[in-house]
């Protein structure tokens, strides 16, 4: 299951036993702030000059080096202009680079997706934020001290509900024997969600206007926000997302996969390296349903880049909804070990620029692969990042996520290698 950068991995290598991370975006922290936080003018840096070829490829080729990743891929624009980079092989000992315009599992970027979903939704006044889950799955959340009634939606596109984030190798087991065992096994939205009701919630959801509040990223949460689109509109998440955003902005490499294993179309193998295994297992064919509305969609660089453009843009939502999902709360203190400045929206991360200014973005982790983004506030400037060759080990996890932040932040801002 598509799964985010735990705290517990990066505190003890022993939590590694959880298979990788999930979501990771890109979000900013203004100073001397707390709570609720709409953005306000931010002066950013002089238009930043575009890196050449040459320069992306010796950066990305020390990226892959320093986080001993298999493979990496980076696409930049700047306006109209695109360059690109690449390290590494697309299935080992082959000797194939890794592909340019791949598709590949955009993780938890799946979530912004979902959240531009309920947004549009709030603004056709056919639901709302402060909707209670309860309202519209009634006894779903319930038991173990979970309440269905006292968690908005807002709570769920925030991570602010509190509620337990279950994945399924809580069942399954997170070894590479369970992998191989798993690897086509269906899990519903229902399976996720009683998993994670069998667990106390790890805080109170917070009240809409807490200048406080406590902050946990939590997949059943989406997997709840993708039932309810269906339960507003009676279809799937999938088919609002493919209706509401796919097609209007010809995203043609972007889709969900339901129960198929398959990556369709060019793309490259990944990798993970399971506890216990000195080797590399191919993750790249699986059954990744139990994803669902926190992470199932594939995607390619191109159409992450229009999408989020054409969001920060207000192409997808009108300027009331853009704005919520732009109010941004702090994530906890372990997620700013990694990801320093980190602010979390409605499904939409923000973090600071060295040079002034922020960048916006969402990111995705799931065993073998993750998907980084930013995007500056102006769209003037992307990069989709996406990486294979994932690891268990804290350390190197670490390693690898500064080596690509690091990068984020110098193409952000024009440094060169």
């Amino acid at each position: 299951m598509n799964r985010r950068i735990r705290p517990a991995r990066l505190r003890l290598a022993a939590a590694a036993a959880a298979a990788a991370a999930l979501l990771i975006g890109v979000t900013a922290v203004l100073a001397a702030t707390a709570g609720h936080h709409t953005p306000r003018a931010v002066p950013t840096a002089p238009s930043p000059a575009p890196l050449t070829s040459t320069q992306l490829n010796q950066r990305v080729t020390r990226v892959l080096k320093e986080a001993r990743y298999t493979g990496i891929t980076v696409e930049v624009r700047d306006g109209r202009r695109r360059t690109h980079a690449r390290a590494g092989e697309e299935e080992l000992h082959t000797g194939r680079p890794m592909p340019y315009g791949a598709n590949y599992r955009a993780a938890s970027v799946t979530k912004t997706f979902v959240a531009t979903v309920m947004l549009q939704l709030v603004a056709e006044k056919r639901l709302s934020l402060s909707d209670p889950v309860e309202k519209w799955l009634p006894g779903v959340v319930r038991g173990k001290g979970n309440d269905g009634r006292r968690i908005t939606i807002r709570n769920l596109l925030q991570h602010t509900s509190g509620i337990y984030r279950y994945d399924t190798t809580e069942n399954t087991g997170s070894t590479a024997a369970a992998f191989e065992k798993s690897r086509y096994r269906h899990f519903g939205p229902e399976d996720i969600v009683a998993g994670a009701m069998k667990h106390r919630p790890d805080f109170p959801p917070a009240a809409e206007n807490d200048p406080r509040p406590r902050w946990n990223y939590s997949n059943p949460g989406y997997v709840l926000a993708g039932m309810i689109i269906q339960k507003a509109t009676g279809r799937p998440w999938s088919t609002e997302v493919r209706d509401r955003i796919v097609r209007p902005l010809g995203l043609t490499g972007t889709y969900d996969p339901g129960d198929d294993p398959r990556v369709r179309g060019p793309h490259a193998h990944t990798y993970h390296r399971f506890p216990g295994s000195s080797t590399w297992t191919d993750t790249t064919v699986r059954n990744v349903a139990s994803a669902g509305s926190a992470g199932a969609l594939i995607s390619t660089d191109r159409d992450l880049d229009r999408f989020l453009t054409a969001l920060l843009g207000g192409r997808l939502l009108p300027p009331a909804q853009l704005a919520a999902m732009r109010r941004t709360v702090p994530v906890d203190a372990e997620y700013q070990k990694a990801f320093p400045g980190m602010r979390y929206g409605l499904g939409l991360d923000r973090q600071p620029l060295s040079c002034g200014g922020y960048r916006w973005g969402h990111g995705g982790d799931l065993d073998g692969g993750t998907i980084r983004t930013a995007v500056a506030p102006d769209g003037r400037r992307s990069v989709v990042v996406m990486t294979t060759g994932t690891t268990y080990d804290a350390k190197r996890l670490l390693t690898g996520e500064r080596a690509v932040q690091s990068l984020l932040d110098d193409v952000m801002c024009g440094r060169t290698p």
